[in-house]
């Protein structure tokens, strides 16, 4: 009788330690989606690169993180590299650099994007560097777009090979998931997109 008191109890404990050491993981599993959660969903964002349309710049099969929260409190500026989801299909993602600005005219035209705003009604011609050397934009229209109020002119920087603004008009900002952070992979090519990183101009 004794023995079997004795084992009653020690199986009692043994059972409370393995409850004990299911609370803990428990514990920290919760405590774990309470962080990663809100930060998955509501600061960054995982981006797979698909396609060659940000050549050379940005490469098919790149992994990038995307900021998610910056554009809560500022708004895109031009140059910066945005992540956003197709206005014609919002199931699908397309990443391309912010050209044009909200009120703004953009007319590409003998090879060149040119921006009509406030402060050049006569319009000047973005210098982009970023692109490759012997890169030519065009567009067979060659009209005037029209920037309308929170929209955002978009263009891919492999111009030749790119369905952008071009095609489907300017981005409403409630499309807009985020911009470019930062490059995990390839590892020779990890990159942090901070504010020094994109280009300035003369707007």
């Amino acid at each position: 009788m004794e023995f079997e008191l004795s084992h009653l109890i020690y199986i009692f404990f043994d059972m409370k330690k393995f409850f004990l050491f299911i609370w803990e993981i428990t514990k920290v599993v919760a405590i774990s989606l309470a962080i990663i959660l809100p930060v998955r969903y509501f600061l960054i964002q995982p981006f797979y690169v698909k396609g060659a349309s940000m050549e050379p710049n940005f490469h098919d099969h790149e992994y990038l993180i995307i900021d998610e929260l910056s554009y809560r409190f500022e708004a895109p500026a031009r140059g910066q590299v945005i992540v956003f989801r197709y206005p014609r299909n919002p199931q699908e993602y397309f990443i391309k650099r912010v050209i044009g600005l909200p009120g703004e005219q953009v007319q590409i035209k003998d090879g060149q994007v040119i921006i009509f705003n406030e402060a050049h009604p006569e319009g000047f011609a973005i210098n982009e560097k970023y692109l490759s050397g012997d890169l030519i934009t065009f567009d067979s229209s060659e009209i005037k777009v029209t920037v309308g109020p929170d929209e955002y002119f978009v263009l891919g920087d492999n111009r030749s090979a790119s369905k952008d603004s071009r095609s489907f008009g300017p981005v409403n900002k409630s499309f807009i998931t985020g911009k470019v952070l930062f490059r995990g992979w390839p590892l020779n090519e990890i990159t942090v997109f901070d504010n020094n990183y994109w280009p300035q101009y003369n707007n």
